[in-house]
């Protein structure tokens, strides 16, 4: 990798902001960073190589990252949360008895013994993708705050059970992999909140800001980095490793200044290289030679929707229970891990993405009618926020 394809890569990421800028589309920013990888990569110019070991390894610190982020943007310390949490949990619950249902009818559609993945790929839902997209469109009121807890609780899940059900002939290695990763994270959340508590990270954090150190911002990194060592030690993704630390801060409570940094980091220069990588990394042309793997890949996200449309039968608007279809890291993973392993049959991989994109389709579809349904954020009071 050299810094010419760096500043390509850098570059190509601009395309992102560039399909997200009219507002009236609301279309997430990876879309277009994906796309720019796609044109790039494999499937087009083959101008990127995604196999490249240094690129291969900055779109795993990005993707580490960007579920670091997208942990740390579920509002675990909303205390308006809480009466939402069991209409959250309910929700979710109905989500994924519907799935698994549609996840072995699709298996034997396609003639897979993937069935419990394909469950656990249309049950997850994205906080990477619907956080923002919820933030950037200003949704609001009682019934987007009960779609927070189920989108996290989906997400958690579903990132703790994909090593299960992709690989079940490792499934206890899995699991205690994944126990081993999330004991950490609580150990993490322990660690910050004596910090806090104690005093000690107002008085760091005074001295840094005074000197321009970025202590807790180094400290933040170190940690997520090591668990993300300790995840790749016992074969478990590095989305739970980013997403755990994610909660804990979270729950502990992210300083302003970190968050300023973290999405700089992220968003600026990390998180579109994964992306991108992402993107390049797709062989869509795999998909032409085995058609079959197209339709493997539509009803996954044809699946994906209607199981959360189930949670409609429960009370929740149908645009919203639209964007909780939206998967990402999930699918990411699933295909990153299928292809390490040889578990997945060619354009399989290819074919999860495919169900992916399909999802992010509908989501953006739903966070629209949300709008123009009027599920937006009511305007705060003159004087409310500094209160």
């Amino acid at each position: 990798m050299s810094f010419t394809v760096l500043a390509v890569i850098c570059l190509v990421g601009l395309v992102g902001p560039l399909l997200a800028l009219p507002r009236q589309w609301h279309l997430p920013v990876v879309l277009g960073e994906l796309m720019a990888g796609v044109v790039l990569g494999r499937t087009g110019l083959g101008f990127l190589d995604p196999g490249d070991e240094t690129f291969g390894f900055l779109a795993d610190v990005g993707f580490a990252l960007v579920m670091f982020v997208a942990g740390t943007h579920v509002p675990v310390r909303d205390r308006r949360l809480h009466p939402a949490l069991g209409v959250g949990v309910t929700r979710a619950v109905a989500v994924g008895v519907a799935a698994v249902a549609l996840g072995y009818a699709v298996a034997a559609l396609v003639g897979t013994p993937h069935a419990p993945l394909y469950a656990v790929l249309m049950a997850s839902s994205s906080a990477a993708v619907i956080l923002p997209v919820k933030d950037s469109v200003g949704l609001g009121g009682e019934e987007v705050l009960r779609l927070l807890p189920q989108v996290a609780i989906a997400d958690a899940a579903c990132i703790v059970l994909l090593p299960l059900a992709i690989d079940p002939g490792h499934a206890v290695r899995a699991a205690l992999g994944a126990l081993a990763v999330i004991g950490c994270g609580v150990a993490a959340y322990v660690a910050f909140a004596w910090v806090e508590r104690s005093g000690w990270r107002e008085r760091v954090h005074d001295v840094s800001e005074e000197r321009s150190f970025a202590v807790e911002l180094r400290v933040s990194l170190t940690v997520l980095f090591a668990l993300a060592a300790l995840a790749v030690a016992l074969h478990v993704s590095i989305m739970l490793a980013g997403f755990a630390l994610g909660l804990a801060v979270s729950a502990v409570g992210e300083p302003r200044r970190v968050a300023r940094q973290l999405f700089a980091v992220t968003e600026g220069f990390f998180g579109p290289l994964f992306f991108v990588w992402l993107g390049a990394s797709l062989q869509v042309r795999e998909l032409a030679s085995h058609p079959g793997m197209i339709g493997l890949g539509l009803c996954l996200g044809a699946g994906a929707t209607a199981a959360h449309l189930v949670a409609r039968l429960l009370g929740e608007p149908v645009p919203l229970a639209m964007l909780a279809t939206a998967q990402l890291g999930v699918p990411v993973a699933a295909a990153t891990i299928g292809e390490q392993l040889g578990l997945l049959r060619p354009g399989e991989a290819s074919a999860l993405v495919l169900g992916a994109l399909v999802t992010l389709a509908v989501a953006v579809s739903g966070g629209s009618l949300a709008v123009r349904a009027g599920l937006v954020e009511a305007p705060s009071p003159a004087g409310e926020e500094m209160a």
